[in-house]
């Protein structure tokens, strides 16, 4: 998975009131979720930005309230791409993932951004695209390729996440469909379901006469 890179700013003025003026300033919300888990009470000191969140149990871990610019996240959400995104803030570096994108439900503006903080330890929950390579078996008796799922989700820690699934799909014969449970790929976890439809070579009007031509 590729890396980018991105600075932030903590916000410590919260509230949808403060949300609206940082959003005219072609700025944007950011929350980064997913530290370390620790026994409260809490005994350390808090950055800007920074607050507490109890999580059950005794447990509670921080969150990091920050803004980004609209300009510096272009490359990183207008793209079909993953990333690994190596957030700088506070004068610290945290490793992270885009979990969620908010969008304005008229403007199609950006409203709030969720970051995931991941390490090389735990494994995380990934959108990952599909590539097909090959050449079907049933399209060349004439059907048409067809991909269902354009990206899977994928369980593993961030840095054994690939940019995509490249499968193969040279044995796919004609009104074949390739699902979620056949797929297999070395140190990934796929957790969609196993019966749903990856990709499929349907029957076209052509390849259906050719087969009702050669039955007679």
């Amino acid at each position: 998975m590729k890396s980018f890179k991105l600075t932030a700013e903590p916000r410590t003025d919260l509230g949808k009131k403060a949300a609206k003026t940082l959003r005219s300033e072609g700025k944007i919300p950011v929350v980064l979720n997913g530290g370390e888990v620790f026994t409260l009470p809490y005994t350390g000191t808090l950055q800007p930005g920074e607050k507490i969140v109890e999580i059950g149990d005794g447990k509670g871990m921080i969150t990091t309230d920050l803004t980004v610019t609209n300009d510096s996240v272009r490359k990183l959400i207008y793209t079909p791409e993953i990333f690994a995104v190596e957030l700088e803030y506070n004068g610290q570096k945290k490793m992270a993932v885009l979990k969620e994108i908010q969008f304005h439900p008229v403007k199609d503006t950006i409203l709030h951004l969720d970051f995931l903080e991941v390490n090389d330890k735990k494994p995380v929950i990934m959108e990952v695209p599909v590539a097909l390579e090959g050449h079907a078996e049933g399209v060349k008796a004439g059907g048409k390729l067809s991909l269902s799922m354009k990206k899977l989700k994928v369980k593993a820690v961030y840095t054994e996440i690939p940019e995509r699934l490249v499968i193969n799909v040279d044995n796919l014969g004609l009104g074949k469909t390739m699902q979620v449970g056949e797929l297999h790929f070395e140190g990934l976890e796929l957790v969609n379901a196993k019966n749903a439809v990856v990709c499929a070579v349907q029957l076209t009007r052509a390849a259906r006469g050719a087969q009702a031509t050669a039955g007679k």
